[in-house]
């Protein structure tokens, strides 16, 4: 009879971790569902970060539950830190006693606002962490519509670019016209500059796979200023954010003036109440809207959601769902905002909430705006 052969001893080969990252809107769950589809990254564990005390990320990602572990509220750059420690250090017992199905790599998307840096140095510096797991990449999602005003006033953004391995340029298939194209020519010079070793990829066009199998990250060869973010110092001194609220810690608070918060309705809205309420608010304040995500309850649609996604000025066609991704078949709309009014949109929102059989006729639509 044929002896069985022994297990392998000594140490397991690390499992890569992917980093995703980039600003709020930029693309992110879009992109990581069209790496899940791909063969190459099968048996792929997601780690999802989101800010505010709602996320709706995780329940739109295309992965079995027991594939995705989403991370308390907060921005995983400093307030969630110790919960990411935790729960790598949670898969690895799970995973050796066989207690979990198992996993060949991870993929940490970051919520919009984190600073990569934390996150990174975690990875390549906690004694036990490196030894199981190896950092293989990180990779950038950048929006080319609305990039080079968010890398002007949020110094999150280009921290997210300058450590990239890989940058991701999403919605290029919305800059047609000739000043658009101009644009990202420009955008992508500037991204070259603060990441002179990533490579830029086109979302559109290139193959899943390629956007995050790299090599190994190098921290020594990321210019001198990012090897300055990676140093222990700079960790300490540099990377919590004010998210006080005054009367102690705030999640849903990044600093003083970006801040998430929920609009929920126990009833549906009618599609042309919803249209009409994002125009406005749109129209009102799209430049302080950072990110916009939603499932609606729409009354011509009943029993499937209605999925809305905006940032700034742009926002997507609304995508009707076949089905209502958990239990909570209430609508949820996320707002992070950078200085946009909560209380007038709340009560703009509330004001819709009476129109269920139609849009807004003129003169209701005026004496909202009023």
């Amino acid at each position: 009879m044929t002896e069985p052969l022994p297990k392998p001893r000594g140490p397991k080969p690390p499992i890569p971790v992917t980093v995703l990252t980039g600003f709020l809107g930029a693309g992110k769950t879009t992109l990581l569902n069209r790496l899940l589809n791909d063969p190459a990254l099968a048996d792929t564990l997601v780690i999802v970060n989101e800010f505010g005390e709602v996320g709706l990320d995780h329940l739109l990602i295309e992965a079995p539950a027991d594939g995705i572990v989403e991370l308390s509220a907060g921005c995983l750059c400093c307030t969630v830190r110790g919960d990411l420690i935790a729960t790598l250090e949670d898969l690895l017992r799970r995973l050796d006693n066989n207690r979990i199905k198992p996993f060949r790599r991870v993929i940490i998307e970051t919520t919009g606002l984190a600073d990569p840096a934390p996150v990174l140095q975690t990875l390549l510096v906690h004694p036990y962490l490196m030894m199981r797991y190896k950092l293989a990449g990180v990779v950038t999602v950048v929006d080319v519509i609305n990039g080079s005003g968010v890398l002007d006033r949020h110094r999150e953004a280009a921290r997210q670019v300058a450590v990239a391995d890989r940058i991701v340029l999403t919605k290029s298939d919305l800059a047609t016209d000739t000043a658009a194209i101009v644009r990202v020519a420009n955008l992508r010079q500037r991204l070259k500059l603060l990441a002179p070793g990533a490579t830029q990829l086109e979302a559109v066009s290139a193959a899943a796979a390629d956007l995050v199998l790299t090599a190994p990250f190098d921290a020594s060869a990321k210019p001198a200023d990012v090897q300055a973010w990676l140093s222990d110092g700079a960790l300490i001194a540099g990377t919590n954010h004010d998210h006080g609220s005054g009367n102690g810690f705030d999640l849903n608070r990044h600093d003083a003036t970006i801040h998430a918060f929920v609009l929920r309705s126990e009833t549906a809205l009618s599609a042309g109440a919803l249209e009409m309420f994002l125009d406005l608010v749109k129209a009102a304040h799209g430049a302080r809207l950072l990110r916009v995500k939603g499932l609606v309850s729409v009354s011509e649609a009943p029993g499937r959601p209605v999925l809305i996604h905006g940032v700034q000025h742009t926002f997507h066609p609304p995508i009707v769902l076949e089905r209502w991704p958990d239990e909570d078949q209430r609508t949820r709309i996320v707002f992070i905002v950078d200085g946009a009014p909560q209380d007038e949109i709340t009560r703009l929102f509330e004001a819709f909430g009476s129109f269920r059989t139609g849009p807004a006729t003129a003169p209701e639509a005026q004496a909202l705006r009023s």
